[in-house]
């Protein structure tokens, strides 16, 4: 699971993910990206073509991407326009390109529906048969903390910055916990994730893929990465990188 936001304060927590991933060497990536626009109801695969970096084109796994729809049909659907106004799955390309220049990709922008965690097992069980090297990203901020963001509860200060951290542990949790099902839910109650659908995907299909250990890799806030004082919080973005595993 990587963050999403400017690569100036995520950027270093997804990449320590993707290193991890990429020394794995793997054919291709699944990407579970988050969902920000409304009318997006189910898995939308990008299934054929390639998507720009600033380092080259990334290709889409196009046979990979047909079977996943074949394999999967109660649970995703070919739909790219859906990702024309998402962010979460393109800056993760980048490093996949830098880091295992000749993978490709599977986009699945993934709503934060009580369907997301039945997808991530689908896909799982759909990439046991495809001969190929998959390694599954999901891609999700925590906590929007801030009057700009529409979220403070907690007012302003060293005490609301403990209690945002706290609020972002919760889903954590969850996360490394292999609790894909309240994960959503969680996130609805609490607002600490904007892609709580890749998550719940991606802890699924990790699980189903025979993970059953999970790490943090790291976890930050765009406040801590700028270095203000605690006293001074008065808003930020959580961000959290988890790596699964056996």
């Amino acid at each position: 699971i990587v963050p999403h936001a400017g690569w100036m304060f995520s950027g270093a927590v997804a990449a320590k993910v993707i290193r991890c991933l990429a020394a794995l060497s793997p054919d291709t990536f699944v990407i579970f990206g988050a969902v920000h626009a409304w009318g997006v109801q189910e898995g939308a695969v990008y299934d054929s073509g390639s998507w720009d970096t600033p380092l080259g084109e990334v290709e889409v796994d196009e046979e990979l991407a047909a079977q996943l729809l074949e394999r999967c049909s109660d649970r995703l659907i070919s739909d790219p326009t859906s990702h024309a106004q998402e962010h979460s799955i393109e800056v993760q390309l980048p490093m996949i390109k830098h880091l295992c220049p000749a993978a490709r990709i599977v986009p699945i922008a993934m709503p934060p529906t009580a369907n997301a965690s039945g997808a991530g097992s689908a896909v799982a069980a759909a990439l046991a048969g495809s001969g190929r090297s998959v390694a599954v990203l999901g891609s999700s901020d925590l906590t929007h903390y801030g009057a700009s963001y529409g979220f403070a509860p907690w007012g302003t200060g060293a005490e609301a910055r403990k209690k945002m951290h706290a609020n972002d542990r919760r889903v954590i949790g969850l996360a490394l916990q292999f609790e894909p099902d309240k994960v959503v839910v969680e996130a609805h109650k609490n607002s600490n994730a904007c892609g709580a659908g890749a998550i719940a995907a991606t802890s699924a299909a990790a699980k189903a893929m025979g993970a059953d250990k999970a790490a943090l890799v790291e976890y930050t806030t765009s406040h801590d990465v700028m270095g203000d004082p605690p006293d001074a919080f008065r808003m930020a973005v959580g961000y959290a990188g988890i790596v699964y595993g056996n």
